[in-house]
């Protein structure tokens, strides 16, 4: 794919190095709870930065989250997850992901591989990431938006404790949604 080709996809496509804004992005997931419900949390701090090329396929990204910024909107919840038999934040402060490598999914959208890495743990992870657009912010820079999902198995990053329930199943599932949006910054060179 060229840029020509992606800029009819995404009017308005921009090459260049974009910083992740914190404030305008979100970095969340989804948990199966009690295997009947879905449970949801979100990471408050963390930051990035996107390589759009003049190739999309030549893009890249990488993020630095913070783990101590977990919330989930239950005290009891946040202390559970970033204990040692989940997270482990006070010995696992912060995660990662890398991107590897860009597939066209069509339509204008892309398969991202990766490498995230979870309590020093790093495995491969796919993202189906959505391209919203590109455009000017009113304080005269320019502003990139994305959406991305994915899917992990939380037990390939030593993630395991669980608790079997009487009735079958487990507390907490093994498979992690992954949902991100992300608005970012065109740095000015």
């Amino acid at each position: 794919m060229t840029a020509e080709s992606a800029a009819e996809i995404r009017a308005g496509y921009v090459a260049g190095t974009w910083d992740i804004d914190p404030v305008h992005s979100h970095i969340g997931f989804t948990a199966r709870h009690l295997m009947v419900s879905k449970v949801r949390g979100n990471f408050t701090k963390f930051e990035g930065q996107i390589i759009t090329g003049e190739d999309p396929l030549q893009s890249s990204a990488t993020a630095t989250i913070d783990t101590t910024s977990l919330e989930t909107n239950h005290e009891q919840r946040n202390s559970d997850v970033k204990g040692e038999g989940f997270l482990d934040v006070a010995n696992h402060p912060t995660m990662t992901f890398r991107s590897t490598g860009i597939r066209p999914k069509g339509d204008g959208d892309y398969l991202v591989d990766g490498e995230l890495t979870i309590k020093g743990v790093t495995r491969p992870a796919e993202l189906a990431v959505e391209v919203n657009g590109f455009g000017p912010d009113p304080y005269g820079g320019t502003r990139a938006g994305f959406s991305a999902t994915g899917e992990i198995n939380r037990n390939d990053f030593g993630i395991t404790a669980n608790f079997a329930l009487p009735t079958g199943g487990v507390m907490v599932s093994e498979k992690i949604q992954l949902t991100i949006e992300v608005e970012a910054t065109l740095k000015k060179e």
